[in-house]
């Protein structure tokens, strides 16, 4: 009994955390975010055939360079990123999540959020933060389709792209992560 009450302690102390803190953290100065963003796109874009396709048809693009991930249990995420739209900044943005779960390690990634069309792009834009999975539309491309991917299969409204992966992280468990608009320095 004891250690359900302690998981369950340490479990709402840390949602608790996450919910106030990401608000109070500051964020990196926009002119880092943006050059962070615009260098991953870059790099995702170079190694990516099915991402560079997609791209092209984007209307806008959501990047995250660098989002640190790690648990014993109960674990998080944390990173920040900004939409390009038209080659130029139109938003920052943070994602956060918790988790709770079968799970260990810490690992290092990013990934980039493709919007094909202005519903999907309106979606963030005017929800209070969105969870990836509960947009509508949305395609989570891995690397064996991402090769395959073109201009004419991307059919969804949104494709998510993962890259840099560094770190190990093992588990299985359930997450909630959030995407809100900030305002860096």
């Amino acid at each position: 009994m004891r250690v359900r009450q302690f998981v369950t302690l340490v479990l709402g102390a840390f949602l608790l955390g996450a919910a106030i803190l990401p608000g109070q953290a500051a964020a990196e100065e926009a002119a880092v975010i943006e050059k962070k963003s615009r260098a991953a796109l870059t790099s995702l874009l170079e190694r990516s055939p099915g991402a560079a396709a997609v791209a092209k048809d984007a209307i806008g693009i959501l990047v995250f360079p660098e989002i640190l991930k790690g648990g014993l249990i109960v674990g998080g995420l944390y990173g920040e990123g900004a939409l390009l739209q038209n080659d130029k900044v139109s938003g920052y943005y943070q994602t956060v999540a918790a988790s709770f779960g079968l799970q260990a390690g810490i690992q290092k990634f990013g990934y980039a959020v493709f919007f094909l069309d202005e519903s999907a792009l309106n979606y963030l834009k005017d929800s209070e933060g969105w969870e990836i999975g509960s947009a509508p539309s949305l395609v989570v491309v891995d690397e064996g389709v991402s090769g395959k991917l073109t201009t004419t299969s991307a059919r969804q409204s949104i494709y998510v792209f993962f890259f840099d992966q560094k770190g190990l992280m093992a588990g299985l468990g359930i997450e909630g992560n959030k995407i809100t608009e900030i305002t860096p320095d």
